[in-house]
Order: structure tokens, then sequence, then C-alpha cells
């Protein structure tokens, strides 16, 4: 499928300016043990920097009923204590605010956590410590700072904690922060009537990274990181919608002068292959860019406008190849 860019423009006002540049944590759909006899008949996905809601239709084509096992895994969390991370903030046991149903009724799952370091699950020594496997929680930060001497020096040879030395202005001090990854998938099993379709919605807050300003605008680096050419790659932004930001630069000759926030999206479309025929009988993507003062530049084909913020795209037998990137550029008041 070759994509094109797509990039609405509508000026005005919109929310406060963020405070600092963050990366994005990329999310996906359900995955199902794969199963030849069970077809995707469509999905229908959501997104907006406030919420991702997907809506699944699936059709046993056999002639018997089916017990399949559903997982919605998490997106790994690598703790990084020195650059702003868009990490999840719902509380311990459900970071990303999950919640499914299956056929209208709330699904009962089951949360699965590991804590891996270098590569090895280390899981059952920080249940041992009573350490909280999730290492971004402030919890998790304090109680790897408290450890003895002992223990602290066992986890930096695991790799599980990594050390921090610097001056507050009452001389140097050494602090340990927690340094493994934290997985989590969310399981549940599910029965496929035969020659029935079935309904399974879930939603969650995404991951949302972003930066304080324009970026792509900015000529290549001297390292030769070339920004305007990973967002055209990335995001599809065409001249058409370059020439819009351009046009609210309040100095041509100033790229970070763009009144906007960068808002980033990342959505995995892949899991689609796993069913009968290999692909999605019908997609449709709706994208809300929040306000009609912000801009909104994706890839896709035949994407429509069908509401003051919203865009959409249908696709039939749809073969998903990799995730989507969605940007949405956010305008604030300038002075």
């Amino acid at each position: 499928m070759r994509s094109f860019a797509f990039a609405l423009v509508m000026l005005a006002c919109a929310p406060a300016l963020a405070n600092d540049t963050a990366a994005v944590l990329t999310t996906g759909g359900l995955e199902f043990v794969s199963h030849g006899e069970i077809a995707m008949q469509s999905e229908e996905l959501f997104i907006s920097r406030d919420e991702i809601r997907v809506v699944y239709t699936f059709r046993n084509d056999s002639d018997q009923d089916h017990d399949l096992l559903v997982a919605f895994p998490m997106p790994d969390i690598v703790p990084d204590h020195w650059s702003p991370v868009a990490f999840p903030t719902g509380p311990a046991d459900n970071l990303f605010e999950f919640a499914t149903t299956f056929n209208g009724e709330p699904v009962d799952s089951t949360l699965h956590e590991y804590a891996y370091a270098a590569g090895v699950d280390r899981t059952k020594i920080l249940q041992k410590l009573g350490i909280p496997l999730v290492p971004i929680r402030q919890e998790a930060i304090d109680a790897v700072d408290a450890l003895d001497e002992e223990t602290t020096a066992e986890l930096l040879h695991l790799g599980m904690a990594v050390p921090d030395e610097f001056d507050a202005g009452e001389g140097w001090e050494t602090h340990h922060w927690p340094n493994w990854t934290y997985r989590a998938t969310y399981t549940w099993e599910a029965t496929f009537p035969a020659g029935e379709t079935v309904t399974v919605e879930h939603r969650y807050k995404p991951s949302v990274g972003g930066t304080t300003g324009v970026s792509f605008l900015y000529e290549p680096l001297e390292d030769g990181y070339d920004p305007g050419a990973e967002y055209l790659r990335k995001y599809c932004t065409d001249e058409s919608f370059l020439a819009a930001v351009r046009k609210t630069l309040s100095n041509p000759d100033e790229p970070w002068s763009a009144p906007f926030t960068e808002t980033w999206i990342s959505y995995i479309l892949t899991t689609g292959g796993n069913w009968a025929g290999g692909g999605i009988e019908r997609f449709r993507l709706v994208v809300d860019k929040g306000s009609t003062d912000n801009l909104v530049s994706f890839c896709g084909e035949g994407v429509t406008k069908i509401g003051p913020t919203t865009f959409e795209m249908v696709k039939e037998d749809f073969w998903p190849r990799e995730e989507l990137n969605v940007l949405i550029l956010e305008r604030y008041e300038t002075q």
C-alpha cells in the first residue's frame, strides 16, 4: 500500500504550553493465539491524545465453539531517570487505565507482571525484597535508594540499579535508581461461538509524547540527523502541511517561533495478521486532533474529514504492515 501525506489545517486557540520534550511508548491492539477459523470481520480504531478506543468484531467460521486466550500486552517500560519520557500515570495495577468488554460485558482479566534486567527475569528478587515492580513509581525509586550497601551492590551487579552522583549544594551525594524493564500483559479466556460474531471493545489512555515547540523545520544537524526527513517518513508531513506551519511563524527565520507544541501518538496495527484470511475485512480509523486550531498529520490513503476535528480512513481487506504514527500540533496563545 502506497502512503501519502494527509494534513488538514485549521487555526485557533488551544491548550496550555507543555513543559518539556518526552518520548512516546508505542501501544497496540489485542493479541490472540492465532486461529485459522476465526476471522477479524472489522476493526474500528479511534485515536486522540486523551484516549485510544478499539472495537473489534470477530466471526467464528467453523461449526464448533472455540475457547481462546486473549491478551493485551502493555509496552515495555524502561526507566530513564535523566530524560523526560511520557510514562503512563494510572494506578500501579493498571498503568494505562485499560478496560475491555466482550459482547458488552466487562472482562475480568489477569495481570501478569515481570521485571527484566540484562534480558533475565529478576521478578522474584524484587518480590523477595518487597520492591514494587514498576520502576517509574516513586515507591520503587524510594525503595531502591533506601537499600543497604550489600543489597545495593547485588542489584548493581545484576544491572537492576544505576548510580547517580550529584552536588545539590551540600556536597556530593550518591543515590541509586531502579534500572529494570517492566513487562506486563493482561489475559483472559473468551469463547467464540460457532457460526456467530462477537464484539470486543477496549479503551485506554495512550502514552503521549511531544515537544515544547516545532522541531521538524530545523536544518539537518551536524551529526547527519535530518528532522524534516524523519518527520516526513514517520508522519508524512508533506509540503502543504509544512507551508501551513510556516505561515504561523512570528519570524520566518526562527523555526522555533511556530505557536505549537507537538503531540506524538503511536499504535501498532500489525496484529491483524493472526486471523483467518490473514487481514481485517473492514478497517476504520478515526483520528481526533482535539481542537479546530490544531494541525494533524499521519500517513494513510483515502482520508476524509468527517467532523470539525475528526478524520476518517476506511479500508476493505486491510493488511496492516507497520505501526501508525500520528502527529498533532496543538496551538497555544502567544503574547
